[in-house]
């Protein structure tokens, strides 16, 4: 058996399993930026992937996101 076929299915493989990455992420990043309770859900469970939702909004110039969402969570414990 050749290598050449079985490189080529293991590119195919390798590319299939990236789009499903970029998708996945890609789904996530919309829910969260949707819903504040799932970004709060995010925060119990995941602290650091909401955090690098934060970073990624403050970084393309999106502002406030943080505080708006420790302001509603805080007020929603009172």
């Amino acid at each position: 058996m050749s290598a050449r076929p079985v490189m080529k299915r293991l590119m195919k493989a390798v590319v299939a399993v990236e789009l499903l990455g970029l998708c996945g992420a890609y789904g996530l990043f919309h829910k969260m930026n949707d819903s504040r309770d799932f970004r709060n859900s995010v925060n119990r469970r995941f602290p650091s992937v909401l955090e690098v939702y934060y970073q990624s909004n403050e970084w393309a110039g999106l502002n406030g996101i943080r505080e708006g969402d420790h302001e509603a969570w805080s007020a929603k414990k009172d």
